[in-house]
């Protein structure tokens, strides 16, 4: 067992897998245990996640307790991508952070797709809106939202610029963060960039009922090199996370062409922005 074991969440649905099986056949610890060739103590390790499971011992298992092939198979097939997780993790592999590095994948993009749900989209928030939001105790954070800002605004004067569309709900225009003041300069700067022939805002008002990705805001970017898929990015305040799967950063796409669908026009839009700026 490796020092100071700590099961993920993958290695404990494992366990739950091995003893349903063995409670689907009705044996106790010590019947599987002598048929598999296990101690019983072994097994109820494997199965409350308490150790890793071997995929060797996975399949030993699969076979012993006549699981149909494809079910083992697939729950070998975790065992190993768990294991293979595991060595990497004792192999000290040098930790990428994609909260780092989104800044980085903005100034290397062509298009940007963002959806916010309560806050503007960072590339187009100012210092003191960002200030305001993190409250000043987050300065590495801080940090990298101006970056991903510089990396937008520098691409501006691009012989291909970088167009961004960004859709986020009405409530994001009447939270009034960092005060009236740092507030109407944020929905100011939202017109501005507005008029940007590469920009466009479009605000989902508050009539609109359920709209597709509700609560889930994402930015999905596309790059120029075909060899270069679509990135979905997705942050908490705990850590971001790139999304590489065709299927999944489609999926996204589908959702962010629903939400344009949904938004109401760049014109009306623009309207409504005034309107909250007016009101401040």
């Amino acid at each position: 067992m490796p020092k100071d074991f700590r099961a993920t969440t993958l290695e404990r649905a494992i366990g739950r897998q091995l003893a349903g099986w063995r409670a689907e056949r009705e044996l106790s610890l010590t019947e599987a245990g002598q048929r598999v060739g296990f101690s019983s103590a072994k097994l109820s390790m494997m199965e409350n996640a308490v150790q890793p499971s071997a995929p060797v011992d996975v399949m030993a298992l699969g076979y012993v307790y006549k699981v149909p092939t494809p079910e083992w198979q697939a729950v070998v097939l975790r065992a190993q991508y768990a294991e293979r997780v595991r060595a990497r993790a004792a192999g000290n592999a040098v930790n990428f952070d994609p909260a780092a590095d989104f800044a980085n994948l903005v100034f290397e993009a062509t298009v940007l797709r963002a959806f916010t749900t309560d806050l503007v989209p960072a590339v187009f928030q100012l210092p003191g809106y960002t200030n305001a939001v993190l409250r000043s105790d987050d300065p590495v954070r801080t940090a990298r939202l101006a970056m991903v800002r510089e990396a937008w605004t520098s691409r501006l004067s691009d012989k291909d610029p970088l167009a961004v569309h960004a859709v986020f709900p009405e409530a994001v225009l009447r939270q009034v963060v960092g005060g009236p003041r740092v507030m109407k300069a944020q929905l100011l700067h939202l017109m501005e960039v507005s008029e940007h022939p590469v920009v466009s805002v479009r605000v989902v008002p508050r009539g609109a009922g359920a709209y597709p990705a509700m609560g889930s805001p994402f930015t999905l970017l596309g790059f120029p090199h075909r060899q270069h898929n679509d990135v979905a990015y997705l942050e908490t305040f705990l850590k971001g996370e790139y999304v590489e799967e065709p299927g999944l950063t489609e999926e996204c796409a589908q959702r962010f062409a629903g939400l344009q669908h949904t938004a109401l026009g760049t014109g009306e839009s623009l309207e409504l922005i005034a309107e909250a700026a007016a009101d401040l």
